[in-house]
């Protein structure tokens, strides 16, 4: 490349910052700039703001965030809200103060009201009651793409910002409370084939449909987007209404994820729903139009093949896991 842009990828450690630095470097970027949260606490404004005095950036992917399943949302409501408010309201301020000529904001499909009619598009914001499971983060995440926009309307900036349906794959996070569907489903099962469990436990009934979305199709979309120019960015979104959703196209059931899960990790026991644990949203389905006007036309990975890749990833993150039972099923 004949110029070579500073480009800070703030959260790299997590699953999207990682498969964002993985895109730029597939795609011949080398000016990156990753550091570790012990390096600089984006919850601390001063240090945010030296960070960017410092060293001149030209590009800023903010993908650092506070992130959970049903269960984290619902046990840390402040956490949620103050530390997403306090990561974007920092990063986003001082990249505006410093002169970042591009930054891309990293929300979720969580934004939209409960009941919101499907497919879901942009324009729907607001327009209705949050899922109360995760009020706290939505509101942070919806603050976020308003202090985009308004840097925007006010100062002229060029910042952007994209909202995923659920992600997963390498670099997930597996706690078997605290983490998204998926890495938790995955946890469970896994465990249960190991203790020889006739059952395993899903919470909530298992009807509400979700879209997946695997973690390097997402990251090579957030590029793409990012390089388009601003006039093309424009003419397709507007001031007021300007992030643009991502998504597969494609939902299924939790009960259906959850049996083709068995079938991958190789469990032959049962599943039963505990219809005691909220469900969150009964669907999900993201309308990305937007995708498509920007000339986005890259592989999606499918969710057979997706899973495949987080069970594999899930095995290389355990030690000791990849015993001859577990060994045919990452072939």
């Amino acid at each position: 490349m004949s110029h070579q842009p500073r480009i800070y990828v703030a959260g790299h450690r997590g699953m999207v910052g990682a498969a964002i630095v993985r895109a730029l470097q597939a795609k011949g970027y080398t000016n990156l700039v990753t550091l570790t949260h012990a390096e600089l606490d984006l919850t601390n404004q001063a240090a945010v703001r030296a960070f960017f005095q410092s060293e001149r950036i030209d590009q800023v992917y903010l993908a650092a965030a506070k992130v959970g399943g049903i269960h984290a949302n619902n046990t840390y409501p402040a956490e949620f809200i103050h530390q997403n408010l306090m990561i974007q309201s920092n990063v986003i301020h001082e990249a505006w103060q410093s002169g970042v000529k591009k930054l891309l904001f990293l929300g979720s499909s969580c934004i939209y009201p409960r009941d919101c009619p499907q497919p879901i598009k942009e324009e729907y914001l607001l327009t209705g009651l949050l899922e109360p499971t995760n009020e706290p983060y939505a509101i942070a995440k919806i603050a976020g793409i308003k202090m985009c926009e308004s840097y925007n309307r006010q100062y002229g900036t060029d910042f952007r910002s994209v909202m995923p349906c659920n992600l997963y794959g390498p670099g997930d996070n597996y706690h078997p409370e605290n983490s998204h569907v998926i890495p938790a489903l995955i946890r469970r099962i896994h465990d249960a084939k190991v203790a020889g469990e006739k059952t395993v436990t899903i919470w909530g009934t298992g009807t509400p449909k979700r879209e997946f979305l695997y973690v390097d199709d997402l990251a090579a979309i957030c590029v793409h987007i990012t390089e388009l120019d601003k006039d093309t960015y424009r003419a397709h979104t507007s001031p007021r209404c300007s992030h643009a959703n991502v998504g597969s196209g494609d939902e299924i059931t939790i009960a259906q994820l959850a049996t083709m899960l068995c079938r991958i990790i190789g469990y032959q026991g049962d599943l039963t729903f505990d219809d005691s644990i909220p469900d969150g949203a009964p669907r999900k389905l993201m309308a990305a139009r937007r995708l498509g006007a920007f000339g986005f036309d890259g592989p999606m990975t499918s969710l057979e093949k997706g899973l495949r890749l987080a069970f594999r990833d899930f095995v290389e993150q355990k030690p000791g896991l990849t015993d001859a039972s577990i060994a045919p099923v990452l072939d």
